[in-house]
């Protein structure tokens, strides 16, 4: 057995959970997810806690356990209080506006790069600061992925799109190498 998949998910009072034949329907106050169950899989709602099980036990189907269980878990986390990703945009002239439900980045290329901001996501930009904000979690961090590959922060002078969290450390250029020589 699946030492995750075993554990049972906590539905809160502000999500509504709908079981259908292939797939977990998730409402909240941030929105909805649908969590498509694979075969093999069976969920179970039991008045505020879901259990998810399996009923075969193929290599696929034990991998796949742990994995619903973890997919509801963050959908039913997703829709009561939503999921974050915040990324910064460092560099001389780096820009970041909202225009008309896309995102237009001025990154030092020949033109502005603009992104249409997906509707079940929310994003915010303060000074060179991005905020996307959504009840999916792997649509939260798909599109901030997305944004981060634009412009990758460089390893030389840390100009780019990075995560607020993420620490680059920066190389020694030619100069640093040929005065320690």
């Amino acid at each position: 057995m699946s030492k995750i998949g075993k554990q049972p998910v906590l539905i809160l009072t502000e999500a509504k959970v709908t079981l259908e034949k292939d797939q977990v329907l998730v409402q909240g106050p941030w929105g909805e997810v649908k969590v498509a169950i694979p075969d093999g899989i069976k969920v179970e709602k039991e008045e505020n806690i879901l259990k998810v099980s399996r009923w075969r036990e193929d290599k696929k189907t034990r991998a796949n356990h742990g994995t619903v269980r973890s997919l509801l878990a963050n959908a039913v986390k997703g829709v009561i209080e939503g999921w974050e990703k915040q990324l910064e945009v460092v560099g001389t002239g780096y820009k970041v506006d909202l225009h008309d439900n896309q995102l237009v980045l001025t990154l030092g290329f020949s033109h502005p790069v603009k992104i249409a901001i997906p509707e079940d996501l929310r994003v915010s930009t303060e000074e060179n600061k991005i905020k996307v904000q959504g009840c999916n979690r792997q649509k939260v961090g798909l599109f901030s992925a997305a944004l981060r590959k634009i412009s990758p922060p460089d390893a030389y002078q840390g100009k780019g799109i990075r995560y607020s969290d993420e620490e680059i450390k920066l190389k020694p250029g030619k100069i640093a190498k040929a005065g320690a020589a």
